[in-house]
């Protein structure tokens, strides 16, 4: 099996019994929650905690840390002032959500950044309208490095959030040589079946992996997607051949940076191939439409293939799925398929034909009704 990023998957847990009553206490969101959780349960091996100044600037400057493993995503945990004069002087803090200690981090160093320009290196644009600059602008002023150990409670809080340890377990029960990932943040249309299918004809196995986390205004939301794939997968799938996971982090909307990220957090799953499709991660026009295909060209030694698709439509005369590699026929006969349209359509009360959607996920997103992030 591909080995982890780095080479290690890093398993980072701490026994409540180790936890001091009198350590002082950060309050953080759900979201930062969550991304404390993928660290300490390998999903961005090797990262063991937060980055430090030294490598969030390697991130920015090259798209790798600063031993030249590639990273191109910072994870990092922002803190306002009064916090940071607080735990400068602390050498372990216990972390709090929504009431519970759910773990500690070991301070090791706080640095301030520049927003701006660090969100111009992540996003290549300095658009406040984009939701990415947009999130590092608002973010609060001081960064803490520091290792990241959570409570080791032996499960998730979700029955389809599976950790890397366990998805490797099952590739290595099935005895699988080849997974391919595929990420998502839409409800599945048909030519996402299409997609997915045409590589279990070559490859042992899918992992499906929706990112379940804060999304855009007008994307679907995390409970619509589930509902949506678990229909599909129990309609149309050899379940043998398919393993269905959450990713819990939120959509950064960086492009082909996000691309070369979500590959990484993949191979720490286990995956050796990951598909690319049309417009990666992207939003709006920010980045061209094959761009995180290219961005693959600087990274060599990722140590997993992408498998690039290029965009798919529904040719009329062909009465199939098609692209410009497959389908020799104008544009007349050819119907464009997108996330974006399915939202528009569903926005105006139409439903998808069944050569766009499956009719039990068309009926899934019509039950709800508001199914879209607001």
């Amino acid at each position: 099996m591909i080995k982890p990023h780095g080479g290690n998957l890093v398993n980072n847990f701490i026994d409540s019994s180790k936890i001091d009553d009198d350590l002082f206490v950060l309050d953080v969101d759900a979201e930062l929650k969550k991304e404390a959780e993928n660290i300490s349960f390998g999903v961005f091996s090797p990262l063991k905690g937060f980055v430090g100044e030294e490598n969030f600037l390697s991130i920015l400057k090259q798209g790798r840390l600063s031993n030249g493993l590639p990273w191109t995503i910072p994870i990092v945990l922002d803190v306002d002032n009064d916090s940071a004069k607080k735990v400068k002087d602390e050498s372990e803090i216990a972390l709090r959500n929504n009431g519970k200690i759910f773990g500690i981090l070991y301070v090791k160093d706080l640095f301030s950044f520049d927003k701006l320009q660090a969100a111009k290196s992540i996003f290549q644009t300095d658009d406040h309208s984009h939701p990415g600059v947009y999130s590092y602008l608002t973010m609060k002023d001081t960064l803490v490095e520091g290792e990241v150990k959570i409570l080791n409670t032996g499960n998730l809080d979700d029955a389809v959030r599976l950790t890397p340890s366990k998805v490797r377990g099952e590739i290595d029960n099935r005895g699988w040589k080849s997974i391919v990932a595929f990420q998502t943040r839409n409800v599945p249309h048909v030519a996402h079946e299409m997609l997915q299918k045409s590589v279990l004809n070559i490859y042992d196995g899918l992992f499906i992996n929706p990112l379940i986390g804060k999304k855009k205004a007008g994307d679907f939301k995390d409970e619509v997607i589930l509902e949506s794939y678990n229909a599909l997968m129990d309609n149309y799938y050899p379940k043998s051949k398919i393993i269905f996971s959450t990713l819990h982090t939120k959509m950064k909307y960086a492009g082909p940076k996000e691309a070369i990220h979500h590959a990484i957090m993949r191979k720490n799953f286990g995956c050796s191939h990951i598909i690319i499709g049309r417009d990666h991660a992207g939003v709006g026009n920010y980045y061209s439409p094959f761009a995180a295909h290219d961005i693959f060209k600087d990274y060599p030694d990722l140590g997993i293939e992408p498998i690039f698709f290029p965009a798919f439509y529904y040719c009329k005369k062909c009465i199939h799925f098609a692209n410009e590699r497959t389908c020799p026929h104008d544009q007349d006969f050819k119907e464009e398929l997108s996330g974006t349209k399915m939202r528009k359509m569903f926005l105006s009360g139409e439903i998808p034909p069944i050569h766009l959607m499956r009719p039990e996920i068309s009926q899934v997103i019509s039950s709800y009704q508001n199914p879209f992030v607001e």
